[in-house]
């Protein structure tokens, strides 16, 4: 028996609802924490979510990364709040993360602000013309901003986790981080990443980890590798 750790969140990025639950049964009690992406919205993920955390116990992490205007996004969070859903992410520009606060007033839902998505570089950023620095220094401060803002954590990848945890703004806020791959794992269209342990050590709350896991041919035994890469012996 693998006993899962509510730290390792695993992304289910798969077509749809049928292969979702197929991986979390193969999974079973060796993860406690999901998450359910925008991909799979059309393929019935919140059919999923609800079933798995109704039926099944889990924990659910809806990854919409939701960007609109103030009322748009209020009424959005507002939607998904009778999911009992546990973390939901909107985009980190200030007026986004306070409409959703506004919307998730009054429930447990916890609210994700979205720095600078893992898979970009400072070339991607040039091309949608944000302004010029290190990524990881606007990372930070779009951090910065979003727990001014109300923001019960933020994503970002695992090569700012510690620059973040070091805000004073941080105390009492999670560190949520995708792009995390195990030793040896490919890091397909990740391009700012680190493994398990390093993620974790560095200052985030959750480490998110899908192709290393749902590609495997034992996904079980992706998962107990993982756990063993960030328990101690």
């Amino acid at each position: 028996m693998t006993l899962a750790d509510d730290r390792l969140i695993v992304a289910l990025d798969v077509p749809n609802v049928i292969a979702g639950m197929d991986l979390a049964t193969r999974l079973g009690d060796s993860v406690s924490f999901y998450k359910i992406g925008l991909g799979m919205l059309t393929g019935g993920g919140l059919a999923l979510a609800n079933e798995l955390k109704q039926e099944h116990g889990k924990r659910i992490f809806l990854d919409m990364k939701l960007f609109d205007i103030g009322a748009t996004v209020e009424a959005a969070v507002r939607g998904f709040t009778q999911f009992d859903l546990d973390f939901l992410t909107v985009h980190g520009d200030p007026h986004v993360v306070r409409a959703a606060k506004e919307g998730a007033a009054g429930s447990n839902m916890k609210i994700l602000a979205v720095t600078i998505l893992t898979s970009l570089d400072r070339a991607d950023l040039d091309s949608s013309l944000i302004r010029n620095g290190e990524i990881s220094d606007l990372v930070v401060e779009r951090a910065a901003r979003a727990f001014e803002a109300g923001a019960d954590g933020v994503i970002a990848s695992p090569q700012e986790a510690a620059a973040i945890r070091a805000l004073p703004e941080s105390l009492g806020r999670l560190i949520v981080t995708p792009g995390v791959r195990p030793a040896g794992a490919s890091l397909g269209d990740q391009k700012r990443v680190a493994t398990p342990a390093l993620a974790l050590a560095d200052g985030a709350d959750h480490i998110v980890v899908g192709r290393p896991i749902w590609k495997a041919q034992d996904p079980r035994a992706a998962v107990k590798a993982i756990l063993g890469e960030i328990r101690p012996n």
